[in-house]
């Protein structure tokens, strides 16, 4: 009972204050049967005391994290961009700067142009959808839905699974058990990448204008994501499109078909050339003398014919211009431990199961990328002449043709496609270390396990640090010695796709090995087929930064499940310089470089060659770049951009005036703004 009484008193204490003193002290009460009115008295002060907290947390402002900044941020740019969009389809059109600019498509038609050849549309790489045809119990109700080029809802309401579905099988580069993700068939394939992004969309309605439909007009949609002959292999889509081909020709009046590939779609469509005249069972048994007879031209858009330096950064850390940049304004954004997003880990898991990407590594060795001292681009870079803006270096008109040549003030290196550090980036070809490939063994072996890393996210995780900080060391790679490099950090991946796709230079096209479906889409180690009145064009937009070389560094964290190597971001070069944010630029259309697109139509096949042995005609066709006046304005309609380019209203009149019969001399002839001649001329390759 004492025990319980003395218990009482600690819970029952009324403050008394001393105002003598100056201070508060606690007095306590004595216990009787008179003190029972203290409980209700100390029930209202705990309640009162309750009160003023809560007060005090409400008047407190809720502390933001980094998640709540970007759904705000993602709902205010929403939100303006459906105001703008509203505006612009209510404000009436007769009002100035809001007038509709007549399509290309409306004025040939009016000048009594009207379809003549039946076209076929080839894709790229990543535009064209796909859509799921079985999956895993995680895709429960996503059957024949798009799981890409798409609304793309799936990443925010099952992001792993979603990703699963889009990878392939490791070892094969074919489907992982289990797991069905198909191309989507027809023109709504590619016609837009996401609601609102046109890719193919706005050259379909003109030639719907002119006459087109859709028994003259077909989308060759593919998987994208498979090595080419893979695609016939599991697919048969080489030969549907041979079977579509030959019909539109039948059904068309035995009117030649127009063949209109973009970016991978143009080696996609140069393999198939190769295939179709190829006897079986790895070719389709055209027989000499298909293409002469089926196609009329080939109108290859944003070509990568000798590939892409980002594909090299792709495979190598997941990286490209935008990753470099997102790093300078949010450094901790990609990489952040808190949020553990790891976005660049899961790309590389997953892009390092497609195939498509080795196709798009550079073709032609040092020849044409050039060497540690020696490029072809040399002199013929862009400058940032202010921080943001890019601008051309040297506005110099040539005396000839008024075409405006990209200077620098000193020569950059631009064939050291990887360099560790800045400097490295720089130094006489002396000074460096030199590379040594029995220091990166093709695959990998037990004793290189980092056992510590448990479950293996990336073949990094499979490499030891000792020979993580040997590939820093060797400083610079060419493109020579960077297919070591990427045999090294991503063996699996180029041993399985270097089995289908070459990237040298054929001493001796007449060699038997070069009937082997690997070499068919590489232009220097495969003929044209023998068709002298097919014509082949090479149409892309220049002035724009495109990505050349990089500049790399380690990454800071050493911890497993990480990306040993990134874009040195804080590498910038002085005015005038073709480097900023780790990135070294050339002129092109913010994909390809000029070099790659245009020179196999400059030099490699202009005239008769050993890779042109008929001597059919090639036309170079250049669209200067010209940013949009306003945001209304849409993505441009003089864009030379990579993509929005087929928007461009004068690309979308060439195309038309070919499909409707016109040759090459017909709408122009060459029409060149680059300096894309001088670098063909600097090429030392025998033709």
């Amino acid at each position: 009972m004492a025990s319980i009484l003395r218990f009482r008193k600690l819970c029952y204490v009324e403050p008394v204050k001393c105002s003598s003193l100056g201070f508060q002290s606690y007095v306590t009460p004595k216990v009787g049967k008179k003190d029972d009115g203290i409980v209700p008295k100390v029930k209202t002060l705990v309640v009162e005391k309750k009160r003023e907290q809560q007060q005090k947390k409400k008047r407190q402002p809720k502390e933001w994290r980094c998640i709540d900044y970007c759904c705000w941020m993602i709902g205010y740019m929403c939100t303006t961009w459906w105001l703008l969009l509203f505006l612009y389809h209510c404000l009436p059109a007769t009002w100035p700067g809001f007038q509709v600019p007549e399509s290309p498509g409306t004025r040939l038609k009016r000048e009594g142009l009207t379809a003549l050849h039946p076209v076929v549309l080839v894709p790229g790489i990543v535009t064209g959808g796909l859509e799921l045809w079985e999956g895993r119990p995680c895709s429960e109700g996503l059957f024949r839905k798009r799981l890409w080029a798409g609304s793309f809802s799936e990443i925010f309401k099952r992001p792993l699974c979603w990703l699963e579905h889009l990878s392939l099988n490791n070892e094969t580069g074919l489907d992982p058990p289990g797991i069905r993700v198909r191309a989507v068939p027809g023109l709504v394939s590619a016609d837009y990448f996401a609601p609102g992004y046109f890719v193919w969309a706005v050259l379909i309605e003109n030639l719907a204008k002119v006459g087109y439909e859709g028994k003259n007009l077909h989308m060759a949609a593919y998987d994208w994501r498979l090595s080419f002959q893979n695609t016939e292999i599991r697919d048969q889509a080489l030969s549907r499109l041979k079977s579509k081909i030959e019909l539109m020709y039948l059904t068309n009046g035995y009117k030649k078909v127009v063949v209109v590939p973009h970016s991978m779609g143009v080696i996609y469509f140069l393999h198939f050339l190769k295939w179709v005249e190829s006897p079986p069972p790895t070719g389709g048994g055209g027989g000499p003398g298909w293409c002469a007879k089926h196609i009329k031209a080939i109108m290859n858009i944003g070509p990568a014919f000798l590939g892409v330096p980002k594909a090299v950064s792709n495979i190598f850390s997941s990286e490209a211009k935008d990753i470099a940049f997102i790093r300078t304004f949010a450094p901790g954004l990609l990489d952040s431990e808190i949020l553990g997003l790891q976005t660049l880990e899961h790309i590389m898991r997953v892009s390092r199961t497609w195939d498509s990407i080795v196709s798009l590594l550079p073709k032609g060795g040092e020849t044409i990328w050039g060497n540690l001292d020696w490029s072809a681009e040399e002199g013929h870079g862009f400058s940032f002449a202010k921080k943001g803006q890019a601008s051309m270096s040297g506005n110099n008109l040539n005396n000839s043709n008024g075409r405006r040549s990209l200077q620098l003030k000193d020569p950059v290196k631009y064939g050291r496609i990887i360099s560790f550090g800045k400097v490295a980036s720089q130094l006489p070809s002396s000074q460096l270390s030199t590379f040594d490939s029995k220091e990166f063994p093709r695959t990998n072996t037990s004793t290189n396990f980092n056992s510590l890393c448990g479950e293996v996210w990336t073949e990094y995780d499979e490499m030891s640090r000792e020979r993580i900080r040997k590939i820093a060391e060797n400083k610079a790679y060419t493109a020579r010695t960077l297919f070591d490099l990427l045999r090294s950090v991503a063996p699996k991946m180029m041993q399985r796709a270097e089995a289908h796709f070459s990237h040298g230079i054929s001493e001796n096209l007449d060699d038997p090995k070069y009937d082997h479906y690997k070499y068919w889409s590489n232009p220097l180690e495969t003929r044209l087929p023998d068709a002298p009145d097919m014509e082949i064009y090479c149409l892309y937009g220049v002035g724009i930064p495109t990505e050349r070389a990089y500049v790399y560094k380690s990454s800071p964290s050493e911890k497993c499940k990480n990306i040993p190597f990134r874009i040195d971001s804080s590498a910038e070069g002085d005015d005038g310089s073709c480097l900023k944010s780790g990135v070294y630029f050339v002129d092109g259309d913010e994909s390809v470089p000029v070099l790659s697109a245009g020179f196999m139509c400059a030099k490699g096949w202009r005239g008769r060659t050993r890779f042109n042995p008929s001597g059919m005609a090639t036309h170079i066709r250049e669209y200067r770049h010209k940013p949009p006046a306003s945001l209304l304005e849409g993505r441009g309609m003089e864009s030379g951009a990579h993509v929005d380019i087929m928007g461009n209203v004068a690309l979308i009149e060439d195309v038309l005036r070919v499909a409707a019969g016109a040759t090459g001399a017909e709408i122009g002839g060459d029409k060149i703004y680059s300096d894309i001649l001088r670098m063909s001329e600097r090429i030392n390759i025998r033709l």
